[in-house]
């Protein structure tokens, strides 16, 4: 009988560690849902010239958001930039114009990266 006890011990000490192991994954610090904004960077062609923290054919996003901090009108500057293309801020690369993307996706990812500072 005595037995039969461990064993029921055993196995709810071990469902309990299951459970606790669960939590402590589920809840890691420093690991944030990934944000509208970053999901649609990452569903459009953004990653083909853009990455969040270094220069590819343009700049970082890091780098675009200390340009435009403080600036009153920054969302809706990139918000155009993208959707109608842009050069000259970042030298003679030109950005090609993203049409199809909506305003609401527009807003969205320019959110995302001005949040990067």
């Amino acid at each position: 009988m005595q037995g039969a006890r461990w064993n029921g011990m055993t196995a709810a000490l071990a469902m309990g560690a299951v459970a606790l192991f669960a939590i402590v994954l589920v809840n890691q610090p420093g690991r944030a849902a990934v944000s509208a904004g970053e999901q649609l960077f990452q569903k459009n062609d953004c990653t083909t010239c853009h990455a969040v923290d270094h220069k590819v054919v343009g700049p970082s996003f890091q780098d675009v958001a200390k340009k435009f901090a403080g600036q009153p009108n920054a969302a809706q500057t990139l918000v155009d930039a993208i959707k109608k293309g842009h050069v000259g801020t970042w030298g003679q690369v030109p950005m090609p114009p993203h049409p199809n993307i909506s305003d609401a996706d527009l807003k969205e990812i320019v959110d995302w990266i001005l949040s990067l500072k």
